[in-house]
């Protein structure tokens, strides 16, 4: 699986949505509604065993609500109000981060932050490390789950698993330590085109009983994605491909150099060596002719002494100063 980067959703006009995402980014849209919602703080009120809790804004309210991707939007007939239902993680992040809204229980009393993480533990006994898992993401302007931006914009990028990690959660750790827990989690979101992203929440000796704990929860992220040699080796991408181009132009060129100054290297060599041997002839040649200039000056014999005197003696020196005077060329 290759993964390129966020798979944005195209408009009717065939273009996609990521100019509209980049003028509209995330943490902008939540500092709107948290402006929006903090001086009215819309009331919540909390739903059955195992749901979360129902928000009634107004229709402007209702737009941000809409934009931040919190929630989703529920029918009630002849109702004045615009009415979400919230998980409890996002109930949790809208009271007790951005304290924006008011919870409510059923029987009109109002929830402090304590009460309500209590009674989300009752609800779920894994509600505070999915909790820590969602915060975790929405600092980061991810909207859950795993979107880059709202949901009608972009495809989810991640597929998340939490391991929780440490003594305070009990028999709920221990997930995803064998490998066909990780096989099958990387199996199921390879099949929708998704990154596995493990978030390991450790606990250290810290208690849970409040939402203190939450300062001391660390979260480790990991992503796994399978290896396949094959692609790996055939789908490079550009800047890779254009890496391994400049490498190989500049073998390349270091090689010609190389080649050009062993072909330098090697006429120096056969030059030194012809010089040598056209030195050494020449040596040869010339002792040869200065012995027989000098036996032809000393001798006596009256035949030498005539053609000495009359024929030899130019052609002799002439000889003995060419031969003195050779020039071997330059190296």
């Amino acid at each position: 699986m290759d993964l390129s980067g966020p798979r944005w959703k195209k408009g009717k006009d065939g273009k996609d949505f990521l100019a509209l995402a980049a003028a509209n980014p995330m943490s902008v849209i939540v500092a709107e509604l948290n402006a929006s919602f903090i001086s009215s703080k819309p009331v919540a009120i909390l739903s059955g065993p195992g749901g979360g809790a129902i928000l009634g804004v107004e229709p402007k309210q209702a737009v941000i609500l809409n934009r931040a991707a919190f929630g989703h939007a529920v029918e009630i007939a002849a109702a004045q109000k615009h009415w979400f239902q919230l998980s409890p993680e996002e109930v949790f992040y809208l009271c007790h981060v951005l304290n924006c809204i008011r919870v409510e229980s059923r029987d009109k009393k109002q929830m402090s932050d304590k009460q309500l993480w209590n009674h989300f533990r009752s609800m779920s006994e894994s509600f505070p490390e999915m909790y820590k898992a969602y915060s975790h993401l929405r600092f980061k302007n991810w909207v859950i789950l795993s979107y880059r931006h709202h949901p009608a914009l972009v495809h989810s990028e991640f597929a998340v698993v939490v391991v929780p990690e440490g003594a305070a959660f009990g028999n709920r750790c221990g997930r995803m330590e064998v490998w066909s827990d990780l096989l099958c989690a990387l199996r199921a979101s390879g099949s929708v085109a998704k990154t596995l992203l493990v978030l390991t929440i450790s606990s250290g000796s810290c208690e849970l009983s409040s939402p203190d704990c939450l300062e001391q929860l660390v979260v480790h992220e990991r992503t796994i994605t399978r290896w396949i040699p094959q692609q790996r080796r055939e789908q490079r991408s550009e800047a890779s491909r254009d890496e391994a181009n400049r490498e190989e132009l500049i073998s390349k060129k270091e090689s010609v150099e190389f080649n050009l100054w062993g072909v330098i290297l090697g006429f120096s060599v056969l030059s030194s060596l012809l010089y040598a041997e056209e030195r050494r002839w020449r040596g040869i040649r010339l002792i040869t002719a200065a012995y027989v200039v000098g036996f032809i000056q000393q001798s006596t014999n009256p035949v030498i002494k005539f053609l000495r005197e009359k024929f030899l003696s130019g052609l002799l020196a002439k000889t003995m100063i060419a031969m003195a005077d050779y020039d071997c060329g330059k190296l």
